[in-house]
């Protein structure tokens, strides 16, 4: 599964409105949600493991998310 900035940022959006946060209060919502969006994925993708418990060439081995 890819990560998509895009697409949690628009979870972002929907949960902040959820907590009665005015869409584009002040004009910075969209750019809220964009930045926390973007942070989540770069931080998944720099440090983020799995292991792989079998199959292909990685079997036993930590995999890199990408």
């Amino acid at each position: 599964m890819a990560l998509s900035s895009s697409k949690l940022k628009g979870m972002i959006e929907n949960n902040l409105r959820s907590f009665d946060f005015a869409a584009n209060e002040h004009g910075r919502m969209n750019e809220l949600a964009e930045a926390i969006a973007k942070a989540v994925v770069e931080h998944i993708t720099a440090d983020g493991q799995v292991i792989v418990i079998g199959g292909g060439d990685y079997g036993g081995e930590n995999a890199k998310i990408k």
